[in-house]
C-alpha cells in the first residue's frame, strides 16, 4: 500500500491521481492534499479521502476551509502558505509524494520530500528543469525513487525497463504538434488566447496548454529527460506525432526502436508510477490496434525555426546550471501575461529569449544550490515582468 501526499490535488493531475486511488482504495491511503485556492474542490476531496493534513496557499481561503471543516466535524488539519506545502510533502505517515503543483512552485516541496526520504511521483516538469542538477544527485544520495508521471517520460521509462543504460542511443519524445502545428511565423502573429487553449488532443490546465502551443512543453521535456535518464540533450529528438498514440520511443545502439503506445490519458502513467514495480488493474479504455485512428500514424520533424523556444531549451539544457531556471521563470511570467491578454503569442518567446540573454552573464558566478535557484527564479521573473511592462 502506498501512502500518498498529493501536492496540487485540485488540478488535472491531482484529480486523476485520486481517480486511481478511488478505483483501488485498498492499495492506497491519502495522507495529505494541497491546493492554491480552490477550496471547494479540496473540501470535496477531504470529505471523500479524509487526509490527516491539507494545505492551501491562500491564507484567507485556508481560514474559510478550516471553518467549513470544523462545522462538518472533519478533523483534517489545515495548513497554509509555502510552509504548509513543505509540511504536507514531508509528512511522516506518507511514503510517496505526488508532485503535481504547476510551475516552479513545485520545486521546493519536492526537494524537501526527497530530503525526508520520500519516493517522488513527478508530474511537475519545472522541478527538474530548474532544479535537476540538485534534485537528481539528492535522489541518488537518499536512495529514493523518482517515478515519472508525465506521459512522455513514463513511456521512456517503461521502454527502458530491462535495457542497459549504456545501450541507449537516442530518446525520441513525441509531440502532438499542439493547436498551431504546420503554421508559419506569420500565421502565429495574430493567434488569440482562445486559439492557443484549443489543444487538439489533451485536456490540460492553462499553463501547460500554452506551453504546448509554443512547443516550450517539449523544450521542458528535453531537459527533464536529460536529468531523468542521464543522456545528453543532443541525443534527445522531438518527433511530431499528431495522433498521440505513441507516447515516446527510445532507440538502442543496435538500431532497435522501442515505443510505448496507448490512448491519450494521464490516468495510465499515474497508475504505472504508483503501482511500480507491479502493474495495477486496467482502468482506462483498452488500446485497439484496429481503431480507424491507427490506420494513419504519422511522424513529422519539429520545426524549431517556427517554434524557437525548442531551440532555446536545447541550448539552456546544454549549458545547465542556473540557465534553465532563468528560462523557466521567464516563460512562466510570459505565459501568465499572455493568458491575461497583456502580450501577444510571439511575445512569450521574445520575453524568454531576452531574459536569458540578459541574465546569463549575471548568474554565471552564483554557486548552484536551492537558494541560488530560488534567487535566480525571482530575478528572472522580475526582469521578464519589466520587459512585459515595457520598462527597460
Amino acid at each position: 500500500m502506498r501512502k500518498l501526499s498529493i501536492l496540487g490535488s485540485t488540478g488535472s493531475i491531482g484529480k486523476q491521481t485520486l481517480e486511481v486511488v478511488r478505483n483501488a482504495p485498498s492499495d492506497f491511503t491519502v495522507e495529505a492534499l494541497t491546493c492554491g485556492s480552490d477550496i471547494d474542490t479540496l473540501y470535496s476531496q477531504i470529505e471523500e479521502f479524509r487526509p490527516k493534513v491539507c494545505s492551501v496557499v491562500d491564507e484567507q481561503k485556508a481560514k474559510e476551509l478550516r471553518d467549513r471543516l470544523t462545522v462538518s466535524g472533519i478533523d483534517t488539519e489545515v495548513l497554509t502558505g509555502k510552509e504548509g506545502n513543505i509540511t504536507a510533502a514531508t509528512l511522516d505517515s506518507a511514503d510517496t509524494v505526488v508532485g503535481a503543483i504547476v510551475g516552479f512552485a513545485g520545486l521546493e516541496p519536492v526537494y524537501h520530500a526527497v530530503l525526508s526520504g520520500k519516493d517522488i511521483a513527478l508530474a511537475n516538469k519545472e522541478t527538474l528543469v530548474a532544479g535537476g542538477d540538485i534534485i537528481m544527485p539528492l535522489i541518488n544520495e537518499k536512495g529514493v525513487m523518482m517515478l515519472p508521471i508525465d506521459s512522455e517520460h513514463s513511456a521512456i521509462w517503461q521502454c527502458l525497463k530491462g535495457e542497459k543504460r549504456e545501450d541507449l542511443d537516442r530518446i525520441l519524445i513525441t509531440a502532438s504538434g499542439g493547436p498551431f502545428r504546420g503554421m508559419s511565423r506569420a500565421d502565429l502573429e495574430n493567434v488569440t488566447v482562445s486559439d492557443a487553449l484549443h489543444h487538439p488532443t489533451w485536456n490540460m490546465g492553462g499553463k501547460i496548454t500554452i506551453d504546448s502551443a509554443t512547443m516550450m512543453n517539449k523544450g521542458l521535456e528535453i531537459i527533464e529527460a536529460h536529468h531523468l535518464y542521464g543522456i545528453s540533450c543532443s541525443k534527445i529528438d522531438v518527433v511530431v506525432h499528431p495522433q498521440s498514440v505513441i507516447h515516446s520511443m527510445i532507440r538502442l545502439k543496435d538500431g532497435s526502436v522501442l515505443a510505448q503506445m496507448g490512448k491519450p490519458s494521464m490516468v495510465l502513467p499515474i497508475e504505472v508510477a504508483l503501482y511500480y514495480p507491479q502493474r495495477g488493474p486496467s482502468i482506462v479504455n483498452e488500446f485497439d490496434p484496429f481503431d480507424p485512428q491507427m490506420a494513419n500514424i504519422t511522424f513529422e520533424p519539429c520545426d524549431a525555426e517556427v517554434f524557437r523556444l525548442v531551440k532555446l531549451a536545447y541550448e539552456a539544457g546544454n549549458r545547465g546550471g542556473l540557465v534553465p531556471a532563468v528560462m523557466n521563470a521567464a516563460n512562466e511570467s510570459a505565459v501568465r501575461a499572455f493568458l491575461a491578454g497583456r502580450i501577444g503569442f510571439l511575445d512569450i518567446e521574445k520575453t524568454v529569449f531576452e531574459t536569458v540573454e540578459k541574465l546569463e552573464p549575471v548568474i554565471s558566478g552564483y554557486e548552484l544550490s536551492l537558494e541560488a535557484i530560488c534567487r535566480v527564479d525571482e530575478e528572472a521573473r522580475e526582469y521578464a515582468d519589466r520587459l512585459i511592462d515595457g520598462v527597460n
